[in-house]
């Protein structure tokens, strides 16, 4: 009898840790397939004629970032509501979308400091996702602070494009690192605990939708935390 239950209770931790196995490895699968998307458009439009076009016709530029936006608040607010393909079909709509806003970059920095700032950023993301996900201690009180840093930072990016001031905007560079390295180890920690956390007899629509809603958040920390290194250490073309 005791040798049935244990027989089944092993069964089960099994059946537990292969679920938490298959949604980290499909966070981190859409991640890399949302970033592949951006960054070989961003490369391909940036590399082209096709970024000329974009940032002479304003309007599109400005419909594309409605646009982006929208997508992210589809998904943030309409999850529950969705199939897991649509949840899927929206989070590449967004990485493909973004990779034409994100040529731009191209216009501003030479090709090998973009080149070298995304291998810093990705070596720097990697070591705080690693942190986020073995470390013992509880990140959201971190979490919350850095939250707020988020709020403050988008205030005095909005302050500075009136101000124009290089000084500040290094600082709001070098303050936006330090953000996004927090919210990278912090978000890593709340997927682990959702992975940790959820029913063993979840479907596989809910296992894909939840990897969405995952790789969507690192996603944005690895964009942002990509675009402030750039600011800090990217090589102008001027």
């Amino acid at each position: 009898m005791r040798q049935t239950d244990f027989g089944r209770t092993r069964k089960v931790v099994e059946l537990a840790k292969t679920d938490v196995n298959s949604l980290v490895y499909a966070v981190y699968l859409w991640m890399s397939v949302g970033l592949c998307i951006t960054g070989g458009i961003a490369w391909y439009a940036g590399t082209s004629n096709l970024v000329n076009e974009i940032i002479l016709n304003m309007p599109l530029f400005i419909g594309l970032m409605v646009g982006e936006l929208a997508l992210v608040m589809i998904l943030a607010t309409c999850v529950t509501r969705l199939s897991s393909f649509a949840c899927t079909a929206i989070f590449l709509l967004y990485s493909a979308l973004n990779g034409i806003t994100l040529s731009v970059i191209f216009l501003t920095y030479t090709k090998t400091s973009i080149v070298s700032t995304f291998f810093i950023c990705a070596s720097t993301f990697a070591v705080c996702s690693i942190y986020g996900w073995f470390t013992k201690k509880d990140l959201t009180s971190m979490g919350s602070f850095m939250f707020m840093g988020l709020i403050g930072l988008i205030i005095a990016m909005f302050v500075n494009m009136f101000l124009r001031s290089p000084a500040m905007q290094y600082l709001i560079s070098a303050v936006g690192i330090i953000v996004f390295v927090g919210l990278t180890a912090f978000d890593t920690q709340k997927i682990k605990e959702m992975a940790m956390t959820m029913p063993n007899d979840i479907g596989g629509g809910a296992i894909r939708k939840g990897a969405i809603m995952g790789a969507l958040t690192l996603y944005l920390d690895f964009i942002n935390l990509f675009l402030f290194f750039l600011r800090f250490f990217g090589i102008s073309k001027d």
